[in-house]
């Protein structure tokens, strides 16, 4: 039986990435509309009544349109903006995050994928605060760089034609769209002061998360804490730091689902930073997506990933 999959977007970069990792497989059926219908909502209705299962690659404002949109049909979505990542109505479609995550987006009509950012940084916080080794009233700071395909076709457009700088920070006035899924989906009650940036290469991202030591929490007892939270999962593995080496690299995963964290630092000098490694449209959006509609579909997880 082959299921039928619509993505509603699909001619941006995520949901491109989406549609190849399902184009080659036997058990999914692409609902597809005519590139001159993309934007009919008649035609598009057409196709959410003909899905099992629509992945909405869409601005936010578009999204909660799609959503209107398909309200009355029988099709479950998965949403890859960040129009619905604090809703609760919407299982936030992060796997790992919890034991009873997977079973919850198995079942759910409505799941929102992560953002890249906050993949990363809730994957490093959400294990360490449920461990004690951070209180959700903690003062923070998280950095990150990402390939500049996370900013979407008209960044991409810059960076193609050469005009893009090779770095740059952004976001820096602290409203960047994905603080609220972070303190929302680990517990943090101090927002934490967030540094994204973005480098000149296409794909990959490197999130980091600068602690200070002591008072029980020490290098071993962060690894520690991270590989007991995920061992046994297959898209999140944790990384010694001389496995590593001393320069992360945040294209090391790139075309892949995985993510690698990983600690680093000198229990001396009292100073720890942990690490997490994704491809930005892999785990960070793409991979995701394609996850989530395994295990919604009830299906091997690890397909097409």
């Amino acid at each position: 039986m082959a299921y039928k999959v619509f993505i509603d977007g699909e001619a941006g970069t995520t949901g491109l990435q989406i549609r190849d990792r399902l184009a080659g497989r036997d058990d999914i059926q692409l609902v597809q509309i005519e590139h001159e219908l993309r934007k009919d909502a008649e035609a598009r209705r057409a196709c959410f009544a003909a899905a099992d299962v629509a992945i909405l690659c869409l601005p936010d404002a578009a999204a909660k349109e799609a959503v209107v949109l398909a309200a009355d049909l029988p099709v479950r979505l998965i949403d890859a903006s960040t129009a619905h990542r604090v809703d609760p109505d919407w299982v936030f479609g992060f796997p790992e995050l919890t034991p009873e995550t997977r079973e919850q987006i198995g079942a759910a009509p409505l799941v929102s994928n992560p953002g890249c950012y906050s993949t990363g940084s809730i994957a490093m916080l959400r294990p360490l605060i449920a461990a004690g080794l951070i209180a959700p009233d903690e003062a923070l700071s998280i950095n990150a760089v990402s390939g500049y395909t996370g900013g979407g076709n008209a960044l991409i457009g810059e960076y193609e034609a050469g005009t893009a700088p090779d770095f740059f920070l952004y976001a820096l006035a602290q409203g960047h769209k994905h603080i609220p899924e972070i303190m929302a989906r680990t517990g943090l009650e101090v927002q934490p002061v967030f540094a994204p940036s973005v480098g000149n290469f296409a794909q990959g991202m490197a999130v980091s998360l600068p602690l200070h030591l002591g008072g029980g929490r020490s290098l071993s007892s962060l690894h520690g804490s991270l590989a007991q939270y995920y061992a046994g999962a297959e898209f999140v593995r944790v990384r010694e730091a001389e496995e590593i080496g001393a320069r992360v690299d945040p294209q090391a995963l790139n075309g892949t689902n995985m993510m690698e964290i990983s600690v680093h630092g000198d229990d001396a000098a009292g100073c720890a930073v942990v690490v997490a490694v994704l491809d930005n449209l892999g785990k960070g959006a793409s991979g995701a997506a394609v996850q989530n509609l395994n295990i919604m579909l009830g299906i091997d997880e690890g397909a097409g990933l």
